[in-house]
């Protein structure tokens, strides 16, 4: 007979080989290091970049499609960013986005039951998770076992079942007064991995209580990092490692409450998540700089537009170089005046002649790191 962990004598009590942890966790905090010390550059806009992907993984996770625009609208409305042209919000992903900042921004108040079901009830402003209703803001009730199931009715591979109903309340409160006795007794970031495990192996809600993991998880790492905001998506990463994802979580609730396993892959996707955003921040760090370097030399609208796209391209991202033809194509003015500008970035600075003349001439931006050579 399978046994799930909540099933065994020593629930909740994890265990873990500090031994297998040490090298993974400290390859995750050194990432962090480097990330969060280049955090006072983050603009809003690439805090909205952030949350907007976070919003779309974390549904995506559960096989929900959310729509780009509605969420960047969402979330530009909610940051205090331009919203021209973009669309009216939806309610459900006005909530998720709610969540998602209630967790970081306000992540030094008390995690309660009652901010809990709140969370709950914005993910599910209508009462229905798809074509189903369903108990929102409410732990789950009843006697009918919660499982975890895929495949074709009559035909379902059961993946996990969860603690029953009847035990949800004293589950939580348990929960709840770990929470808010571990910080300072654990590790922040084995704390938020702990967090995400157990909370998902209760499974309190009839419904979205993936999403509610994760923005625990969220939450836990803005309380380490002592930031209001994400610099990297966890959600994104899950996504993008889904299968690997829901294989541990099952390996590890079908144990006995030793979960190294669960830890080594969660600092993994959490290096790997950090990892894809430090190529992010570098590209705004290395934008910054340039304008920075550029704040006294005159431009005009032409020449500030192409500067934009080459930097947005990065170095050697634009294929051939800066020709005139290319300048024409995106300012739309004459070969002479697409000379005369080109000519007049390279007596300033901003552009440097490629290798190659005559016919073949092309351009590139002086990089912030070569300029400082």
């Amino acid at each position: 007979m399978v046994q799930y962990v909540w099933q065994d004598s020593s629930w909740p009590n994890f265990k873990w080989s500090s031994e297998t942890l040490l090298q993974p966790l400290g390859q995750t905090r050194q990432l962090q290091g480097r990330l969060l010390a280049e955090a006072g550059y983050i603009g809003l806009e690439m805090q909205a970049q952030v949350l907007t992907e976070e919003t779309i993984t974390t549904a995506a996770i559960e096989g929900e499609k959310l729509d780009l625009n509605s969420v960047r609208s969402s979330v530009a409305r909610r940051l205090g960013l331009p919203t021209a042209g973009l669309p009216p919000t939806e309610r459900h992903v006005d909530g998720l986005v709610d969540v998602l900042i209630d967790a970081t921004a306000n992540h030094a108040r008390p995690l309660t039951a009652e901010r809990l079901k709140g969370w709950h009830a914005g993910l599910f402003p209508t009462g229905y998770s798809g074509m189903t209703r369903i108990r929102v803001g409410e732990w789950r009730r009843g006697s009918k076992p919660l499982q975890v199931v895929s495949g074709p009715l009559g035909k379902e591979t059961v993946h996990y079942e969860a603690p029953p109903a009847s035990r949800i309340e004293q589950e939580m409160d348990r929960f709840l007064e770990w929470w808010h006795s571990s910080p300072g007794h654990l590790d922040g970031l084995l704390r938020s991995a702990l967090a995400h495990f157990w909370f998902v192996s209760i499974h309190p809600f009839e419904d979205g209580n993936g999403r509610i993991a994760r923005a625990i998880t969220d939450m836990a790492l803005a309380q380490d990092e002592c930031a209001g905001f994400r610099l990297y998506s966890m959600s994104a990463q899950i996504s993008t490692e889904r299968d690997a994802y829901y294989d541990v979580l099952e390996r590890n609730q079908r144990g006995d409450g030793e979960i190294s396993d669960w830890l080594v892959w969660f600092m993994g996707c959490m290096s790997r998540s950090i990892q894809r955003s430090q190529v992010e921040v570098r590209h705004v760090l290395r934008k910054s700089r340039f304008w920075q370097r550029c704040a006294e030399v005159t431009l005009n609208v032409r020449q500030q537009k192409v500067i934009n796209r080459l930097l947005d391209a990065g170095p050697l991202g634009f294929e051939g170089g800066l020709t005139n033809r290319k300048y024409r194509g995106m300012t739309r003015v004459s070969r002479e005046t697409a000379k005369r500008d080109m000519a007049d970035l390279v007596e300033k600075g901003v552009l440097k002649t490629n290798a190659g003349r005559g016919r073949s001439v092309s351009y590139d931006l002086v990089w912030p790191e070569q300029s400082e050579r």
